[in-house]
């Protein structure tokens, strides 16, 4: 088993207009862009200081009509036997195991309420993945499950994922944090029914001074939805959607 099986190790932003994504989250995470387009598709990396974070394409044309959206991908080994036990365990697979030339192998699959992630193996471990709460990194993973049980049920089997703390959320129920090799990575709970979207992941971007971050928010032609709001440990975070449509979420300190 490799040391990356069950972790997050990429996340990617597929969009309408990719020349104005690179340039909002450059301005709001601080990410630098790198052009590593092949022929035929046009792919750009966000980068913090060495380390390679996140991917950035426009939707692709057998996707036509979904809305711009953030996808993490997660480490299995075996990328095929993955994907049948995700079918088995009552999951979809939205796009077959396939390779990327020279990188590894990804599949496009669904937990069993829906919310949609990646599956990928890489020709090689990679270099280190860093410090999670560092600036430019990804600190947080939460899941706005469909069925809190059923999804930890299920990322738990698949991934070998290990429960932490449970919050007590009052009305809104639990808030489940998880572990991934040991160490917090973040959260999950029943979608709120008055939350219109379906099933999904979030991933929050470490930026930090989150009053300061909401101003390149704004001055990019973003906009905030929720927060700033504290949570457990001292931190400030924010949830927004940037101008093509996409959903995200900033953490920082005040």
């Amino acid at each position: 088993m490799s040391s990356n099986q069950g972790k997050f190790v990429w996340y990617e932003l597929m969009t309408g207009d990719t020349d104005a994504a690179e340039a909002f989250y450059k301005s709001v995470v601080g990410w630098t862009a790198k052009d590593t387009s092949i022929p035929g598709m046009k792919y750009t990396t966000f980068s913090a200081g060495e380390q390679m974070i996140a991917g950035l394409m426009a939707i692709p044309q057998e996707g036509e009509g979904m809305p711009p959206a953030w996808f993490g991908y997660i480490c299995a080994d075996d990328v095929d036997a993955t994907a049948k036990e995700i079918t088995a365990k009552g999951g979809q697979v939205h796009r077959e195991p396939d390779d990327i030339p020279g990188i590894g192998r990804f599949a496009v699959v669904a937990d069993p309420h829906g919310a949609v992630f990646c599956l990928f193996s890489a020709n090689d471990d990679g270099p280190p993945a860093g410090d999670q709460m560092a600036p430019g990194h990804i600190g947080w993973h939460e899941l706005m499950a469909g069925d809190l049980d059923g999804a930890w049920n299920f990322y738990s089997s698949m991934f070998g994922w290990e429960k932490d703390e449970a919050l007590d959320m009052g009305e809104m129920g639990t808030y489940q944090l998880f572990k991934i090799h040991g160490q917090t990575a973040g959260g999950m709970m029943t979608k709120p029914k008055d939350l219109p979207a379906p099933p999904h992941w979030g991933f929050y971007f470490v930026v930090g001074n989150i009053d300061e971050a909401i101003e390149r928010v704004n001055a990019a032609g973003g906009k905030v939805v929720m927060g700033p709001m504290e949570v457990p440990g001292g931190a400030w975070i924010i949830q927004g959607v940037d101008p093509q449509g996409a959903h995200f979420a900033l953490v920082g300190s005040r």
